[in-house]
């Protein structure tokens, strides 16, 4: 249904009664009025890109909920149990019949439940209306609720605890990091795997929870500064040196020899692709094949991943970082820059080890360095050498 205000009674009973809920409301909500200025790129919280690209939303709020146009704070509705379908018509945004003569709208829900798409949230979501008159959703979570939204899509809740805590501080040490980044920006991280997967309070679990609690507030930070915490699934004997991939030159993401991950179940993977499909493919990023007759390893860095490789057809050769090949074969196929390849009558066969970029925390060799005795505290200081915890609240 539509959202709506209702208007006070008349009588004086009625008037007071009436007053007290909002009171009692408007103290529920813990001032939201303020959160677009004063969340955005505040330690404490996390501004998480949850949906984009949407043509439509539909949203569902059971209990008290705010809606503001979060560029001038003016509340447009207010009130208990909505259930709407967000739509853009005549350069405005609907809620339903109800139409909002802005671009950005800010729900707010007294019980941090927020239901998007289907989808349960906590904390608040910015719908912002695009250019392409398409919508995005931003969720505005508070950092230990992101944190715990995360844990259970990066490693498994059944792990031990010791893995799970030393997850949880990576986590927040790399969403803290982004919030100070990226503070003049619409969000802070993404919910993919291009920051951290993130799923709302469906994805929480208690287990996963229980480590956020036990390490709530901690945070790594190298020489006094808070750094990016890498992390990635299975480093295969030797984690990667951050500068060959980012603008990240830090002793404390220089790459270490871990031989914890050796049994993980991604320590070594196959994959084979048809020379037509990786043509196409690459041809999407600007490199045109008539037909491949050889690819060639050109070079290998400290950790062993491959450097360049060079891709011939039978009148031209290009060198593409390996990087590069991996994003445009896809980072779930091509499962990390360390791989052996040939090509085997028309497929280009690769045998490779490990999963992920590489760099600061192997959450397999974590999973097998807790299982071995090991403290959350000495597997951060294993994969991030030189680093030291603090608490979040003391670098804001």
């Amino acid at each position: 249904m539509a959202p709506s205000v209702k208007p006070f009674g008349v009588t004086m009973n009625t008037f007071c009664r009436r007053l007290f809920t909002v009171c009692v409301f408007l103290c529920a909500l813990r001032g939201y009025a303020a959160i677009p200025s004063a969340r955005a790129g505040s330690p404490k919280y996390i501004r998480v890109l949850i949906m984009q690209g949407l043509p439509s939303l539909g949203l569902k709020v059971s209990g008290a909920y705010q809606i503001q146009d979060a560029k001038s704070r003016q509340v447009l509705y207010r009130g208990r149990d909505i259930k709407a379908t967000v739509t853009q018509a005549k350069g405005r945004i609907w809620l339903g019949p109800k139409g909002c003569d802005t671009d950005r709208l800010l729900l707010s829900a007294s019980d941090n439940n927020v239901i998007l798409n289907g989808r349960r949230f906590r904390g608040d979501a910015l719908i912002i209306k695009e250019k392409d008159n398409t919508f995005s959703v931003v969720n505005y979570i508070g950092l230990e609720d992101y944190v715990k939204g995360v844990l259970y899509h990066e490693v498994s809740h059944y792990w031990p605890q010791e893995a799970l805590k030393a997850q949880a501080v990576a986590s927040r040490t790399f969403a803290f990091y982004q919030a100070q980044e990226n503070a003049a920006k619409d969000f802070d991280v993404t919910c993919d795997f291009y920051s951290q997967m993130y799923g709302g309070r469906a994805a929480e679990r208690y287990r996963t929870s229980f480590a956020v609690e036990v390490t709530k507030g901690e945070i790594l930070v190298y020489e006094g500064k808070v750094f990016p915490a890498y992390f990635h699934a299975t480093c295969a004997g030797h984690t990667e040196d951050a500068s060959l991939l980012w603008d990240t030159d830090l002793p404390v993401l220089k790459g270490v020899v871990c031989n914890f991950c050796k049994d993980s179940p991604h320590f070594k993977w196959h994959y084979v692709v048809s020379l037509k499909g990786l043509q196409e493919a690459l041809k999407k990023s600007g490199y045109v094949f008539t037909q491949i007759t050889s690819i060639t390893v050109l070079g290998r860095d400290m950790s062993g991943r491959v450097t360049n490789v060079r891709i011939s057809d039978q009148l031209h050769s290009a060198d593409v970082a390996a990087k590069d090949l991996r994003s445009v074969i896809g980072p779930k196929l091509l499962r990390s820059t360390n791989f052996k390849i040939g090509i085997s009558g028309d497929d280009a066969v690769f045998e490779g080890f490990g999963w992920g970029h590489g760099v600061g925390l192997c959450q397999w060799g974590a999973y097998f360095m807790a299982k071995e005795g090991y403290t959350y505290q000495e597997i951060l200081q294993f994969y991030y050498p030189g680093s030291t915890r603090t608490l979040a609240e003391e670098n804001q």
